[in-house]
């Protein structure tokens, strides 16, 4: 089972939800003042109820000295649907409902189905939105730097697994351009995010998975 798509998805909810507000709690150090971090949040999830990208990945694999390149998409909607599509030659497509998350590669005819727990499910993330964000949450090591209307955010967990670093890129107004994960093995993933659009009306029929 290829386990990247879950491991992009998990990475992508940590810098949207845990990486924005550590810049708050951090942005005196990158010279950006707490009340700037907490004005990029706000413009960059309040008044959004959905949104559509499309990305291009470049995974690179540290064993066999290679990069793939691919391109897709994501899509998501409030409260709490989320879907990744990534294409041949490596196809893959994801679908996160709250805590339920189907991953299918229709190449190979796999279909899985995981509840995640309670607290790794989006409508635990997003009411983390509804209230100020006063501290750090603990176990990450976050830095920030702003060069003119781009701010970037490096995001290092603390546990030792799976994703050793985690750097984003996004535009003053909050949309990402850029999100690079590099794994604990030294495989890199780079996604960069292309033609963002907000608020463009998705329905459930553009979230199915088949």
């Amino acid at each position: 089972m290829n386990l990247m798509p879950r491991l992009i998805l998990k990475a992508f909810l940590v810098v949207m939800f845990l990486g924005i507000p550590c810049l708050s709690a951090h942005a005196r150090a990158a010279g950006i003042t707490p009340l700037e971090g907490l004005e990029l949040l706000r413009m960059g999830f309040s008044g959004t109820k959905d949104f559509t990208a499309e990305i291009t990945q470049e995974k690179q694999i540290a064993l066999l000295k290679r990069t793939m390149t691919t391109n897709g998409l994501v899509r998501f909607r409030r409260p709490d649907t989320f879907y990744m599509e990534i294409y041949s030659p490596y196809a893959s497509r994801l679908l996160l409902k709250d805590n339920m998350m189907t991953m299918l590669l229709p190449e190979e005819g796999v279909r899985q189905k995981t509840t995640l727990p309670p607290e790794e499910g989006l409508l635990h993330w997003f009411s983390l939105l509804d209230r100020p964000i006063t501290s750090l949450p603990g176990g990450v090591d976050v830095r920030a730097e702003r060069r003119g209307d781009t701010v970037t955010l490096r995001i290092i967990p603390g546990n030792n697994k799976g994703v050793k670093e985690l750097k984003l890129t996004l535009s003053a107004d909050g949309k990402i351009k850029r999100l690079a994960i590099e794994e604990q093995n030294r495989d890199r993933t780079l996604l960069t995010f292309h033609r963002m659009r907000k608020n463009v009306g998705l329905t459930e029929k553009d979230f199915r998975i088949e």
